[in-house]
């Protein structure tokens, strides 16, 4: 499992699970539509009046779980840190998750949407369907990811 492997594997998920913490300390988790940049960056859209908006702006530390839906034992549990995209990286990524989501222009009209990118500090794929499990982990070092053993 490369890190281009890695990519497509997430680049071929739609959805994710999001987990941040609120003010009083206790988790959240919500469904968001993602996209995947080569870097291994998640982007994602919200509104201001969501509850992962401000939690994310007060602790931008963030996680996702994605894949494992279905038949497939195949997921990935991603670390990393957000941040709320402002002109002009925010057109960059927009075209990212535009291709990704064809509908996300529509929502540009919503009041108090945004956009954030993940950047990872800690990636684990695991594929269970193997025998043995397949288990690679990716961390975060000097601004780029390497694999650990």
């Amino acid at each position: 499992m490369t890190e281009v492997d890695l990519y497509a594997f997430l680049n071929q998920h739609k959805l994710g699970v999001l987990g941040t913490i609120c003010p009083a300390d206790t988790p959240q988790s919500s469904l968001v539509g993602i996209a995947v940049t080569p870097k291994l960056e998640i982007i994602f859209d919200t509104v201001k009046h969501s509850r992962k908006y401000p939690n994310l702006l007060a602790r931008p530390a963030c996680s996702f779980i994605v894949g494992g839906w279905g038949a497939t034992e195949q997921t990935v549990q991603y670390e990393g840190v957000a941040e709320e995209l402002k002109s002009p990286d925010l057109q960059v990524y927009q075209e990212i998750y535009f291709k990704a989501w064809p509908d996300g222009p529509a929502r540009m009209s919503w009041p108090g949407i945004v956009y954030f990118v993940v950047k990872p500090t800690w990636i684990r794929y695991s594929d269970f369907d193997q025998r043995p499990p397949l288990i690679v982990e990716w961390k975060a070092l000097s601004g780029s990811l390497a694999m650990t053993l």
